[in-house]
């Protein structure tokens, strides 16, 4: 009666300690330690955060631009989708998945590929100004991502407007703090990756 009481009261850890003194047993404390270390171990390791900036551009017929990143491996290969802003309804935006293709680099090596829109990765164009995707190592967009050498794939394109491709290299996953920023010229402004142990 007076185990279950304790488990009650305090949980399984309770349940664990009381139990060792129950039986005669003695904790270490390196013991206690790893009993309450595997709460913090499913933390997850890592974050990534890429902030993109859409310039504001002074033209007569403006439209928000179509914008996909993804992660490339050293084969130029996509290891993972992380987000496409398109316009998810027909408008003066643009008709949905019509323009997808303008995006050329991702829809050759992915877009074609896939069934939009992709729950997680599908979201609605920005308007100017920067835009943040953060994600933790235990994202289903990283989860799989093997330790090595990437690239960070930025791609807009804009109707009435141009193309624009950039690239951030970096390795996964990160051993220490380090932000990465690349510079835009027509249809992207300045591209930060920011990579958290």
């Amino acid at each position: 009666m007076q185990t279950v009481s304790t488990m009650s009261k305090y949980g399984w850890f309770g349940f664990l300690v009381c139990g060792a003194v129950w039986f005669g047993d003695i904790l270490h404390p390196a013991s206690i330690a790893v009993a309450t270390s595997s709460v913090h171990a499913a933390e997850p390791a890592a974050h990534l955060e890429a902030t993109v900036e859409i310039p504001r551009l002074n033209v007569s017929e403006y439209h928000r631009p179509y914008v996909a990143l993804w992660i490339a491996d050293q084969d130029r290969q996509v290891a993972a989708n992380i987000t496409v802003w398109y316009q998810l309804a027909g408008s003066r935006e643009g008709e949905g998945t019509k323009w997808l293709p303008d995006l050329r680099q991702w829809w050759r090596r992915s877009g074609r590929g896939l069934e939009m829109p992709v729950d997680g990765v599908s979201a609605a164009t920005r308007p100017p100004g920067e835009h943040t995707v953060k994600l933790a190592a235990d994202d289903k967009r990283l989860a799989e991502l093997a330790p090595g050498q990437y690239d960070l794939m930025i791609e807009a394109s804009r109707e009435v407007g141009g193309r624009e491709l950039l690239t951030i290299p970096f390795t996964w996953p990160p051993r220490k703090t380090q932000t990465h920023d690349v510079q835009g010229t027509t249809e992207l402004g300045k591209v930060s990756l920011t990579l958290t142990p």
